[in-house]
């Protein structure tokens, strides 16, 4: 390339919605700009630390790390300088002129015009660059990628509308400048105090020293003309990293605000653990939990995991190998002294040492919720409403600590009244009797579904305590779980119920023969439709509910594979039916086989509707119901 070579382009088509939305969405949030530029910078610094570990001579002999500010109030302008990575022509044009990220279209959809929210997603979705263009009506960028020659450099220009210009230049030092032209109503961003508060605000928790041109007073300013002293830089932040310090030295605002540089979150993190270990490993970890989940939380295989330092030096993003896939929703950094500096992720798989942290940090982050939920259930709640189902994949991922993991789960019951989770299954075991073996469970689309199913009938009689299971994974994750401080997990739609008394099952064995022949005729009525029709012991109001095999599929599962394309072998259920429900006693002595047939029909469906399952022939059931009604006018 020749630095004469220059170019115009345009913009990708998302980047010009995104810079529209941005510059004319954000207005009190204007001065995160500065947050998003140091942090690339800082990220800059840290790749060029990590590639020089076996390359030493992209540091081209200065292995200082920093970045520098300086402002020109006349000509109002700032200035972005970092010694870091840089980029050649091709990393300038992905980097600046497209937007790689899958959340593109997510970021675009989820701009509201809301200042807070739209200052969150723009470090979340990693376009942090543009907001620049929130302050400058014209954003040149010089860079050179450290390990090439001088007349490698590229400068990148750009008013933040429909094109940019991109061409060859030289540049000596390697690394990336920028320089904003700040548009005259945001002047005060070119202000030196203004600056400097903001980089105390924003950077002071980063370890690459942030510099600004010394201040200097009118008196040192007149000394300075006559000696002709070269001008003097220092460091406005403390340029130490945050969990190298002593807990008691760090406040809570540079807690919140480191973690919003780790995490590129515009919110507060909700709790956090700062520990230091030291023995057989010796480790520093400072992980956050986040107050809302992040836009790809539901994807398992994207990137995931803590920053990872090796005694202070920058390694990787999103080091997955040190927390399992149900706490991927934990941000922060771990910093060791035991692995080596040329750690892979190849490495990290294999390593005994990674597998002895990742015991003990998944310990202390469920010790951390533990803690939160005992301190202050509200924000727990909040926590729940956002990660709770995410956490129900832990049984299945981690068995050593499923059952630390059960305690931090939350369920509507029975006895809780409304459909909040917030019933914990060491406070359901409180309220059972002592001799119940079982914590009983129903599962079902929506609360409103589950609160009103027919199986819960005897066990409001009784007063026996029932969790209403409603998200989709539920089913699946009570399979892992099976058990809980010594009591199992036990389905009322599925088997014959056994609440330990013994009476109902002497019950309904009396029942069974007395009421024989009407079994046998609702059995031929339904045909090949049920397993088996039998007297319930469920019911106390309902007329017939169906029940699932002892070890078959529930009906949630089954409808949650089956919406996934998943072929399933056939399954029939039991029909139970209610003899002192006055429509079974009405139907026990119809005489007319066709209307006792349709009754038989209207009963079966109204089981199936009562569960939440769809009909098979919804018109034949309204024709059944419309027929019904005509008999009933007419008599």
């Amino acid at each position: 390339m020749t630095t004469a070579q220059k170019e115009t382009m345009g913009f990708q088509t998302e980047v010009k919605q995104m810079l529209h939305l941005m510059i004319h969405s954000l207005y009190s949030n204007k001065e995160i700009f500065l947050r998003e530029l140091i942090s690339n910078a800082s990220d800059a610094c840290d790749k060029l630390r990590f590639e020089a570990l076996n390359q030493d001579g992209l540091l081209e002999g200065d292995s200082e790390l920093k970045i520098s500010i300086d402002f020109n109030e006349a000509a109002n302008t700032v200035t972005i300088t970092d010694n870091g990575i840089g980029m050649n022509r091709e990393e300038v044009i992905a980097n600046l002129g497209t937007i790689a990220k899958s959340g593109t279209a997510q970021f675009l959809k989820d701009m509201s015009g809301d200042d807070k929210k739209d200052a969150n997603l723009i470090g979340q979705f990693g376009v942090g660059f543009y907001s620049s263009f929130i302050v400058a009506d014209k954003v040149e960028v010089t860079t050179r990628r450290a390990g090439s020659s001088d007349d490698q450099g590229v400068c990148w220009t750009s008013a933040g509308e429909g094109e940019f210009t991109i061409e060859g230049v030289e540049k000596a030092a390697r690394g990336t400048r920028i320089v904003m032209h700040i548009k005259s109503e945001e002047n005060e961003f070119a202000n030196g105090s203004r600056l400097r508060n903001l980089v105390k605000k924003y950077a002071d928790h980063i370890s690459v020293p942030v510099e600004m041109l010394k201040e200097i007073s009118p008196s040192e300013a007149g000394e300075e003309k006559e000696t002709a002293e070269t001008p003097e830089w220092e460091a406005v932040n403390s340029a130490k990293a945050l969990w190298t310090r002593g807990k008691t030295d760090i406040k809570e605002d540079e807690y919140q605000e480191f973690y919003k540089h780790v995490s590129s979150d515009y919110e507060d993190a909700l709790t956090w653990s700062h520990n230091k270990v030291e023995g057989k490993l010796d480790y520093t970890s400072l992980l956050y939990v986040p107050k809302r989940p992040p836009f790809d939380l539901w994807n398992r295989e994207g990137s995931r995991g803590v920053k990872l330092y090796v005694q202070r030096v920058f390694i990787m993003d999103d080091a997955e190998q040190f927390l399992p896939p149900y706490l991927r929703f934990i941000k922060g950094v771990v910093d060791s002294n035991d692995l080596p500096l040329n750690v892979s992720r190849e490495i990290l798989q294999s390593n005994a040492s990674i597998t002895s942290m990742r015991s003990a940090l998944t310990k202390r982050i469920l010790d951390m919720l533990k803690k939160l939920s005992r301190k202050d259930e509200d924000k727990y709640q909040e926590f729940w409403k956002g990660f709770g189902q995410v956490l129900k994949e832990g049984p299945a991922d981690d068995f050593a600590n499923k059952e630390k993991i059960a305690e931090l789960f939350r369920f509507t019951s029975t006895h809780s009244g409304d459909d909040k989770q917030s019933v914990a299954l060491d406070a359901y075991i409180e309220r059972c009797d002592e001799k119940q073996d079982k914590i009983y469970y129903l599962t079902a689309e929506n609360y409103l579904t589950a609160s009103r199913s027919p199986h819960l009938e005897v066990f409001r009689k009784k007063g026996v305590e029932v969790l209403l299971l409603t998200d989709r994974v539920d089913e699946w994750m009570i399979s892992h779980l099976s058990e809980f401080k010594g009591k199992t997990f036990e389905d009322v739609t599925k088997g014959e119920l056994d609440l330990g008394d013994g009476k109902d099952e002497k019950e309904v064995e009396e029942a069974q023969k007395q009421h024989a022949d009407v079994i046998a005729r609702v059995k031929a009525a339904l045909k090949d439709k049920v397993e088996d029709v039998r007297i319930s012991s469920r019911l106390t109001d309902s007329a017939a509910c169906l029940v699932v095999g002892k070890e078959e599929m529930g009906m949630q599962m089954r409808r949650m594979l089956e919406a996934a394309g998943q072929a399933l072998p056939e399954s029939k259920r039991v029909l139970e039916i209610n003899m002192a429900h006055p429509l079974i006693v009405k139907m026990d002595v119809q005489t007319d086989e066709e209307r006792f047939e349709d009754m038989v029909e209207l009963v079966y469906e109204q089981a199936q509707l009562a569960e939440g399952s769809q009909l098979e022939d919804p018109a034949g059931y309204v024709d059944r119901i419309n027929k019904l009604l005509v008999n009933l006018l007419e008599a």
